[in-house]
């Protein structure tokens, strides 16, 4: 019974990752601090969004412990604080260009994208 209770702990948790990764705005975000701190003014520039959406979903990563932040003047930074959640990431948004290629045939038990995506 105990296991039981731990696994549905497990899947609980990556579903609650999923769901903080869930947004394209989000993935974007993380890729855009993937190598260095960003204002939320350099990555308004890279990312198209209104600031209050921008905030919004920096604050979610914030909370999740995806991103940190530190406030310089009036300015707030934000640079990647989970390298594994950067590293799952990149794999996923690898293998899914990939196949969104379609330049390597794959064959359906390999593939992440559904069907109806390609």
């Amino acid at each position: 019974m105990e296991d039981l209770h731990s696994e549905d702990r497990v899947f609980e948790s990556v579903a609650e990752l999923f769901s903080v990764l869930s947004t394209p705005i989000r993935l974007k975000i993380i890729s855009a601090v993937c190598q260095s701190e960003k204002s939320v003014s350099q990555l308004l520039a890279e990312i198209e969004t209104t600031q209050p959406n921008m905030s919004q979903h920096l604050s979610t990563l914030y909370r999740c412990g995806v991103l940190a932040k530190r406030r310089e003047g009036t300015q707030m930074y934000y640079r990647l604080q989970s390298e594994r959640v950067a590293t799952l990431c990149r794999a996923v948004c690898t293998q899914v260009a990939i196949e969104l290629d379609g330049e390597v045939p794959l064959p359906p038990s390999d593939r992440l994208v559904p069907a109806m995506h390609r």
